[in-house]
């Protein structure tokens, strides 16, 4: 299993939408996947499910959600419960790991036994690997390559807790200035999160060390950007201010190199770059209608005349992508 988040302090570029379809094009590509949906607005599920399956999830006596999970981990009366993933495509190899509105009443749990590891708390190290040991026994369930971890958009409890349980970091970015700001942000607290989680590691108790635990590796291995105008592969002008200042900035704040030279990296020959994806405006209304990834759109669906070559850019572009991403981790 290989866990991979993808996160940025900035929301709003596109960040589940990415993760929806990327889980979508690794199956297609062979892989047994889970999309992890660990942001509280469960964004990444209602891509997923329809409303009456929301109705359903949330509604449900059954544990079907990953708060369910966790419930008796919260409530004090055991430890987390294997998760259900739920069967996306006819093939099962793309599972869904459910989100809840709930999953917010984690956070103040997550902050209190943080500290708490650093005495060897056995509780203490039991809350704050749970994402992880869901993720593990998940994986392990259906046999899983990957495992895509779909985030909020802040530095709080909930997201450092599902940032430790990831093997690779990918950032999500628009070509504005406040994805500018959230690289600022976002590579300082994942090295801070990886130190602090190093050092509460030496204290694991002997009474969990045959547990599955979060390693905190947290490795960047490049950025996409997401929803920039293009033209002929090239952001238009109304980014290039925004877009040539990616490269510096990802390399001084999220790889922490500031000395490296980096002035002449061009964002479109960057290695850190893994990727430009377009708006691709008219798919998207038909891809949620269709209740499926813009790439997979037939003429049923509604995608004919432009579409169709439309459709065909999209599948070659999340295909780039994904072979990027594979080819940075293995």
């Amino acid at each position: 299993m290989k866990t991979i988040a993808f996160f940025n302090n900035k929301g709003g570029v596109g960040k589940t939408s990415l993760v929806y379809h990327l889980s979508w094009m690794f199956s297609n590509m062979g892989k047994r996947v889970i999309a992890a949906d660990l942001d509280p607005q469960a964004n990444l599920t209602s891509m997923f499910l329809d409303n009456q399956e929301l109705l359903t999830l949330w509604e449900s006596d059954s544990s079907q959600s990953i708060y369910d999970a966790l419930v008796p981990l919260i409530e004090g009366v055991g430890d987390i419960e294997n998760p259900s993933i739920h069967s996306i495509d006819h093939s099962n190899k793309l599972g869904l790991l459910a989100g809840d509105l709930f999953l917010s009443r984690f956070e103040d749990q997550l902050s209190e036994n943080w500290p708490k590891c650093l005495s060897g708390d056995p509780r203490a190290f039991r809350v704050i690997s749970a994402f992880y040991r869901l993720l593990y026994r998940g994986a392990q369930g259906m046999n899983a390559d990957l495992v895509l971890i779909d985030v909020g958009p802040n530095l709080g409890a909930i997201n450092r807790a599902a940032l430790i349980s990831a093997d690779y970091v990918v950032v999500p970015l628009g070509a504005d200035l406040f994805s500018l700001q959230g690289l600022q942000n976002l590579g300082p607290s994942l090295i801070t999160w990886r130190k602090e989680w190093k050092k509460r590691l030496v204290e694991l108790p002997e009474s969990l060390q045959n547990e599955p635990m979060p390693n905190g590796r947290m490795q960047p291995i490049g950025y996409v950007l997401l929803q920039h105008g293009a033209r002929e592969n090239r952001p238009v002008k109304a980014y290039d201010n925004w877009a040539i200042k990616i490269p510096s900035t990802y390399i001084q704040y999220v790889l922490n190199n500031p000395s490296i030279e980096r002035d002449h990296l061009l964002i479109e020959s960057d290695p850190n770059n893994l990727g430009m994806l377009k708006h691709y405006r008219s798919l998207m209304p038909l891809a949620m209608a269709a209740r499926k990834p813009m790439f997979y759109l037939k003429p049923a669906d509604g995608a004919i005349g432009a579409h169709v070559e439309a459709v065909r850019s999209c599948f070659d572009d999340f295909k780039q992508l994904a072979d990027k991403i594979l080819h940075q981790i293995e």
